[in-house]
């Protein structure tokens, strides 16, 4: 699924592909999300009792399995930072976006915890998938009890924020099962073409992208029109931030996805230089549909196999040029705001650094 690559720490250097253009420094919009929402994770999941929080905080990277703090958070915390970075553009102080960030991330938490039970992924960043170590059952209940958290603290905004923002999470959780929906249903399938993939990506990943911009601009004053460009500019960029978390998946190394090598091929799943490539008609693209069309997982042999036939066939070059393609669309939407560049600089350097695919 999706947020695969890793960071070597708080301020340290992004360990997989891409990365900003000095060189992989971790943004300062990364930074400030680790400094302000961590620690609100941690008191917020404390009121799930001990089973759930340290369920929760293990999944986040707050705790190890036996409850003990680690002093850090995993993950890239990408859509908090966005949220916030989203608030510093508008000219206003990026704590002012805080509560939207915490609850960005806590249904980011919540969808993966339900993801890894759904698509049976059995590592996550390095360490078991929390319903491996804790069970399918509490994992799914904790999964719901972060949802619920997300909602407290959307409710305790002031009037008319609350509201407003309890519907436009609402909105998004439907789009985000709809597009749940249909990527478990394109694998038993065997083939879509690439503007239903793309449809699909944009609902699982980029709606909570963009809801995470569209909340970071709705706790700012200001003039009407700009919540709804935010919100697409997030979808957009989580867009092309999917296709190369796809292209990852494919040709990442497990040492920055936290995921076995080819995992995404070995369980035949429907990622977008895979579609791509099966679109093209060509010899390759034959025999790559062969191996998707067997029974149960590809082989260690079968899987580098259908990696060389998804280059072969097209699909890697045509992913990493969608996914410039969105990232660049994205960017428009901001365009027409007209907002100071000093403003945009940290928005940049974030998504300068959450998007690009590797060469």
């Amino acid at each position: 699924m999706t947020d695969t690559t890793e960071f070597a720490g708080v301020t340290g250097t992004r360990t997989g592909s891409g990365g900003s253009s000095d060189g992989g420094a971790v943004p300062r919009a990364i930074i400030r999300a680790r400094e302000l929402v961590a620690p609100v994770l941690l008191d917020r999941i404390a009121a799930l009792g001990p089973e759930m929080s340290v369920l929760c905080g293990y999944q986040m990277g707050l705790c190890d399995a036996a409850g003990v703090p680690t002093g850090s958070c995993a993950g890239k915390l990408a859509r908090p930072a966005l949220s916030l970075a989203t608030a510093a553009a508008l000219g206003a102080r990026p704590e002012a976006a805080l509560p939207g960030a915490v609850a960005v991330e806590l249904v980011h938490n919540f969808t993966l915890l339900h993801d890894d039970v759904m698509d049976g992924d059995r590592t996550r960043r390095h360490r078991p998938t929390a319903w491996v170590r804790f069970g399918v059952p509490l994992t799914v209940l904790a999964g719901d009890g972060l949802l619920g958290l997300a909602f407290e603290v959307l409710g305790a905004l002031p009037a008319p924020q609350s509201a407003a923002a309890a519907a436009d999470l609402a909105r998004t959780l439907r789009l985000l099962c709809l597009g749940q929906s249909d990527d478990l249903t394109a694998t038993g399938r065997g083939t879509i073409g690439t503007e239903e993939c793309l449809r699909t990506l944009e609902a699982k990943t980029g709606t909570l992208m963009g809801w995470a911009c569209r909340v970071g601009a709705a706790l700012v004053p200001g003039p009407d029109g700009r919540q709804e460009a935010f919100e697409r500019f997030g979808s957009q960029l989580g867009l092309a931030f999917q296709i190369q978390d796809d292209l990852l998946g494919i040709w990442g190394l497990p040492a920055d996805t936290g995921k076995p090598v080819l995992a995404d091929l070995r369980a035949r799943k429907m990622t977008a230089p895979v579609v791509a490539a099966l679109a093209s008609r060509t010899a390759p693209a034959r025999r790559l549909a062969g191996l998707y069309a067997g029974p149960g997982p590809l082989s260690e042999e079968d899987a580098r196999l259908a990696a060389d036939l998804v280059e072969e066939a097209g699909g890697r070059d045509w992913a990493l040029e969608a996914a410039r393609l969105w990232h660049d669309r994205a960017w428009e939407n901001l365009n027409a705001l007209r907002l100071p560049a000093p403003g945009l600089a940290e928005l940049r350097e974030l998504t300068g650094f959450l998007s690009p695919c590797p060469a």
